[in-house]
């Protein structure tokens, strides 16, 4: 599923072509990739789920909070976001990359990831894709990609 997401994020986020919206030749073109029916319906799920995280009334937990707070990991958020992506998840509040509903959004994608393995290089693609589809991000979008980017010699990880 995660490979998926990855491909039509790198092959559609850079293009001058717009994402098919056409539920069926988007899943004619995965399956032509060489993707399974069930992983690509994942995925789909999985994005359409990040676009409704846009409507608050549906996630109240995604309210802005004024003031400082602490987050507290559920024990099946510590299993998926190891010491390293928890880390990394508070440096990027703490440049201002993510706010607490945004790092809020993020966790809840990384939780419907439907993969056992889960690392930090995965947890910044999960930020990206977050950052891209949150209107008014497109600063920190970019700046999280320039540290992307910049930390990768060799281009796109998967």
């Amino acid at each position: 599923m995660f490979d998926i997401l990855m491909y039509l994020f790198e092959n559609y986020i850079h293009s001058e072509a717009e994402i098919m919206v056409d539920h069926d030749e988007l899943t004619d073109e995965l399956t032509r990739a060489g993707f399974h029916q069930d992983e690509i319906y994942k995925a789909l799920s999985w994005l359409e789920k990040l676009a409704e995280l846009q409507n608050n009334d549906a996630h109240p937990y995604l309210t802005k909070v004024s003031g400082p707070s602490t987050r507290i990991y559920t024990a099946d958020e510590m299993r998926r976001l190891d010491p390293e992506c928890r880390g990394f998840l508070m440096f990027l509040e703490q440049v201002n990359l993510l706010d607490m509903t945004t790092r809020e959004m993020v966790i809840d994608r990384v939780m419907e990831l439907d993969t056992k393995d889960f690392y930090l290089d995965d947890l910044k693609w999960v930020v990206l894709m977050v950052l891209f589809n949150v209107p008014g991000r497109e600063n920190a979008y970019s700046q999280m990609e320039d540290l992307i980017f910049d930390e990768m010699p060799d281009g796109p990880l998967h």
